[in-house]
């Protein structure tokens, strides 16, 4: 029953990852991106989703849409994690942080790309348990904080590239700070009530900064402790 469970998920997974492709076809105008890079679409055919979702939510867990996770949070489309891990063009070996680690699910996509993920999250109960089933799974690669993601994560900066996976209001200058020059940051940007907007930040060689926008989005808002919006 295991390995046809498995098997199916596998093939669940393949037909998430075609239905990414052909979603990066409609958008191409817009993101500038025909299609996603090999390595994006390999990890998303590998990471197992239905892991990070609840129990009550596994037989949606490869669908292209955004689940609940509890905590008032959610679990982003498939094709949003694979766009803005293409976006952020990381390669073998990059050092790479996460704002908004959630169910754990795009850190894992992101280690299989990148040579080290942090990521944070500010729920701790979110955090725990994604520090527990990325560890479970066997992601050896990501390192999990509890904490305020805005501040960045001074320690181990900078970073080759950034991903908020939650929208500030104004892009996080601390973020900005803890990028390499040569490095992307890739953010969704806006206020409750005004729309939100995928950003890719570039931090040129000279240290100068360029933004672009990517497409209209909609992000569970980046909070601080108190859960106003940052």
């Amino acid at each position: 029953m295991q390995a046809e469970a498995q098997d199916a998920n596998a093939l669940l997974r393949q037909r998430m990852v075609e239905e990414i492709a052909a979603l990066a076809r409609e958008t191409r105008f817009e993101t500038g991106r025909p299609a996603l890079s090999e390595r994006v679409m390999a990890a998303m055919a590998k990471v197992p989703r239905h892991e990070f979702v609840p129990q009550s939510q596994r037989r949606n867990a490869y669908a292209d849409r955004p689940l609940p996770i509890g905590s008032g949070q959610t679990i982003s489309q498939p094709y949003i994690v694979a766009l803005m891990s293409d976006l952020m063009e990381v390669k073998p070996g990059d050092r790479v942080l996460e704002v908004g680690t959630g169910s754990g699910y795009q850190a894992a996509v992101l280690s299989e790309l990148a040579g080290t993920v942090y990521t944070i999250e500010i729920i701790e109960s979110l955090g725990r348990e994604a520090r527990e089933r990325l560890a479970r799974l066997g992601y050896r690669n990501v390192v999990v904080k509890t904490g305020d993601g805005y501040q960045g994560w001074r320690e181990h900066a900078p970073f080759d590239a950034v991903m908020v996976t939650a929208a500030p209001r104004e892009v996080p200058q601390p973020l900005i700070d803890q990028l390499k020059p040569g490095g992307r940051l890739v953010v969704p940007v806006g206020g409750p009530f005004s729309g939100q907007s995928l950003l890719v930040v570039e931090k040129r060689p000279d240290g100068s900064v360029t933004r672009r926008t990517v497409l209209a989005v909609r992000f569970v808002p980046l909070t601080d402790h108190t859960g106003r919006q940052q």
